[in-house]
């Protein structure tokens, strides 16, 4: 009960805060999740419930959807996908915890500097590894976001449509990486407390909820340095926790 509580904070948050700044639900709950339920576990519940998140936000946002990047990133998903889940099935779970939060540490770095650091692109290439990127990082710590924010605006998509193709693109990711870390036997959510999933769909509405009620109140740039820190204290504590399990 208590755990489920925890899911239910960690998402409510995680889903509001998106809302608010537009920083990912991975970043913000990925590290609270994965000390909860462990780096394996946590990480394919939050890579269904951010798949139907996304799926939800795909059909409010369609209009703005670039299908035909969304076809083209989302077919190489699957090359970084299977990699991450062969790592995961090799590592134990002390080790995985301190390798989730560096991970989520360096995707926070490139999410607030790296989108000025990278030069402009254009053409198949830069997308494709995209692609590859987006589907190793989502797959090892459910954070395809930062990769893909800096593709889009590398190659200087509007805001409005480079926002709207991630979700399709976070819909097919989440159930790739559940996908593939199930057919390798890299993990299994039968020993997940089922009030695990009702705590988390109920903290995913209640957080989108809150935050379509206070976005237009809230300064965005302060909302997203909150997000920001939240993620990082979050990231730091799964690598202590990862170390001192050594």
């Amino acid at each position: 009960m208590i755990i489920a509580l925890g899911v239910f904070l960690a998402i409510a948050v995680g889903s509001c805060m998106q809302r608010v700044s537009g920083m990912g639900v991975g970043l913000i709950t990925g590290p609270v999740i994965s000390i909860l339920l462990g780096p394996v576990e946590g990480i394919m519940v939050l890579n269904i419930l951010a798949c139907a998140n996304a799926a939800a936000t795909t059909v409010t946002v369609r209009r703005n959807v670039q299908w035909r990047y969304v076809w083209l990133i989302g077919s190489v998903l699957v090359i970084g996908s299977v990699p991450a889940a062969f790592l995961i099935a090799a590592t134990e779970t002390a080790p995985l915890l301190i390798i989730v939060g560096a991970l989520l540490l360096i995707a926070l770095a490139v999410a607030t500097f790296g989108k000025n650091l990278f030069p402009s692109v254009t053409g198949r290439t830069p997308a494709l590894t995209a692609g590859v990127l987006g589907g190793f990082a989502n797959t090892l710590a459910g954070v395809a976001g930062p990769v893909f924010t800096v593709y889009f605006t590398a190659a200087k998509w509007p805001q409005a449509q480079y926002a709207a193709t991630m979700q399709p693109l976070f819909m097919i990711a989440g159930a790739l990486s559940f996908i593939v870390k199930a057919l390798v036997g890299a993990a299994s959510l039968t020993t997940i407390d089922w009030l695990v999933w009702p705590a988390g769909v109920a903290g995913m509405l209640v957080g989108i909820s809150i935050g379509g009620l206070i976005a237009g109140k809230i300064d965005k740039a302060a909302a997203r340095k909150l997000s920001l820190f939240i993620a990082a204290a979050g990231a730091t504590a799964a690598i202590i926790r990862g170390v001192t399990s050594l």
